[in-house]
């Protein structure tokens, strides 16, 4: 090899090393806004809100909680897409981001190209909860009922297109069943609704099912996840009782644009890593009947791809539209 051409190699592995080493210790330039596709007081905006105090009180820099609600969180979701790739906008995502693609006829993003998954950060299962009148102690009684009443008992969930709405199906296909779909604009007014008595049952998340399970208002008949949670650790999984494969978290995670800088991206996820472990955020989370949970963004990234490939079978499967 020529010696000129050995130096311009050898410049160009030092400006790339430079660079990468720039961006990192540059960042962040300025406050970082946080984007939550939701309306303040939701299970995104509490993570969001814990994530940002934290990252605030690491980076020197404000992080600021931007709620951009609507059209099931699309419109937050596309505006982080569209952002630069500075690391300034981030996105704090959940379940629906792998769900919606399959059930509104126009997504202006596509999850995988679009988006630099940062980690996730909290994980909890949905719960099928049953207002005390019905009887059925368990799920398999709960799933002989429906059987000896075919196309009688009904289901609540958050709308049409909903992650509860694709978890309930989901349910019916693996044990068999039909019950007849009762869409809400929302899970809070679903899960209202069963309290009141108006509707026999819903899938609901565990935070917003823990204060009524403890009133004895509502009976829990299973979780959605591999595991009892920490949340309600009395209710069993479906796996136990024998309906496999109802697996489902509403998980929240960092995000975004694609593009970014990998020296900014491995800065994010240390500090997001870092702030989940601290006890006493973890702790936080934990009352909230949320599981803390870490990722690298290779992590992530796959278990997005695997959820898409989930949720595209459900909804093909049950013929789910939004619309």
């Amino acid at each position: 090899m020529h010696l000129r051409r050995r130096i311009r190699i050898a410049a160009g592995c030092v400006f790339a090393f430079t660079a990468h080493a720039v961006h990192a210790q540059s960042y962040p330039a300025k406050p970082i806004r946080m984007i939550v596709p939701y309306s303040p007081g939701g299970g995104s905006d509490a993570v969001a809100r814990l994530l940002g105090q934290r990252m605030t009180e690491r980076f020197g820099q404000t992080v600021i909680i931007d709620n951009r609600a609507g059209a099931a969180s699309m419109i937050g979701t596309e505006l982080v897409a569209r952002a630069a790739p500075d690391g300034h906008t981030l996105l704090l995502t959940d379940a629906p981001v792998t769900i919606n693609p399959f059930v509104h006829a126009k997504v202006n993003y596509d999850v995988l190209r679009d988006f630099a998954p940062v980690s996730l950060a909290a994980s909890s299962p949905l719960m099928l909860v049953v207002h005390p009148s019905v009887p059925a102690q368990t799920l398999q009684e709960f799933i002989a009922l429906a059987r000896a009443q075919p196309g009688k008992l009904s289901l609540g969930s958050g709308g049409n297109g909903a992650t509860t709405h694709v978890v309930g199906e989901m349910f019916q296909q693996r044990a068999g069943i039909k019950l007849i779909h009762v869409p809400y604009k929302g899970t809070g007014p679903a899960l209202a609704d069963v309290v009141a008595g108006q509707i026999p049952a819903t899938f609901t998340t565990t935070p917003g099912a823990v204060p009524f399970l403890k009133a004895g208002k509502l009976r829990a008949l299973a979780v959605t996840t591999l595991k009892r949670t920490q949340g309600a650790p009395e209710v069993p999984t479906f796996d136990e009782v024998g309906i496999r494969d109802v697996e489902a978290s509403n998980w929240y995670g960092v995000m975004a644009p694609a593009g970014l800088p990998k020296a900014i991206l491995t800065t994010l996820n240390t500090e997001i890593v870092e702030a989940v472990r601290a006890p006493d955020l973890r702790e936080r989370l934990v009352s909230l009947a949320l599981e803390p949970i870490t990722t690298t963004p290779e992590e992530f990234r796959t278990f997005i791809a695997a959820e898409l490939k989930k949720w595209a079978a459900v909804v093909k499967s049950a013929n789910i539209r939004a619309e």
